[in-house]
């Protein structure tokens, strides 16, 4: 079977699976569950990565194999499209200095509500129309929003990156009709973002034709961290294979797996 190849703008991805860095216990337990999950592409809030840097503390960035996968900045924290842009500029700076001259990929995040951390459409609109005419290679957070999502694949974005509840609520896909609209009308690759609790709703969202789903808590929080993340890589390669075979279709009635006569197969 020929590999199953993800691309994004002028890169390609072996896997399907991409995973944050918060919430874990500590380093070790991170690096080990990344490892297991065979994930191409890690994301990393640099608000965070420089804030630890500026204290002089050890981090994530720190203890990868930057070689082997491929650093995602994200804007994480930013409340306003200026912020964004600002910290987009520091997360260019970080990939050059591990090594990745050409990367300007950026996970664009802008937040305003405090409660329920819902991306706000206006503020990811305006820094996205800044940083593509930037050369960034940006890759927004979004509602479910099929709307907002073909005004983002217009103006360049090479992704769009909806959400299937709440960051970080395990809740899974709670508004899967826009997600499955998103899908069918974007040419770019959709990739489920905020929301997965469980292998099966990573499986769901590749079921659904997303391009790949990316995750953080509900690997970081789960009982076993490292063995959480290679049954998601498992769900995530089961759903994409399902999607690619498709499925049966559906019968009011039942049919036997064994007719009497079966004229199936080709003699």
């Amino acid at each position: 079977m020929n590999k199953d190849i993800l691309h994004i703008a002028n890169q390609t991805f072996n896997s399907r699976l991409m995973l944050g860095t918060g919430k874990y216990q500590n380093l070790k337990e991170a690096q080990l569950s990344i490892e297991a999950s065979e994930a191409s592409i890690i994301t990393v809030a640099i608000r965070r990565a420089h804030y630890a840097k500026q204290i002089g503390k050890s981090n994530l960035i720190d203890g990868l194999n930057w070689k082997k996968i491929w650093l995602l900045p994200n804007t994480a924290g930013c409340q306003n499209a200026e912020e964004a842009i600002r910290i987009a500029t520091l997360g260019r700076e970080i990939a050059k200095k591990i090594g990745q001259i050409d990367n300007t990929f950026i996970k664009l995040e802008v937040i305003s509500d405090s409660q329920y951390l819902l991306p706000d459409p206006l503020g990811t609109l305006k820094a996205a129309e800044y940083l593509v005419k930037k050369n960034f290679i940006v890759l927004p957070y979004i509602n479910a929003d099929p709307i907002l999502a073909k005004h983002l694949e217009e103006i360049g974005c090479a992704t769009i990156m909806p959400l299937g509840s709440p960051i970080g609520s395990g809740q899974g896909l709670q508004n899967k009709i826009n997600l499955q609209i998103i899908i069918e009308n974007t040419k770019i690759p959709v990739i489920i973002d905020a929301g997965i609790g469980t292998t099966s709703d990573a499986n769901q969202a590749m079921e659904l034709g997303a391009s790949a789903v990316l995750l953080n808590t509900a690997i970081a929080k789960s009982n076993k961290p490292i063995l959480m993340a290679e049954a998601m890589k498992l769900s995530v390669l089961a759903g994409r294979q399902a999607y690619v075979a498709g499925r049966m279709n559906k019968s009011q009635y039942a049919h036997a797996s064994s007719p009497i006569l079966d004229i199936s197969y080709n003699n």
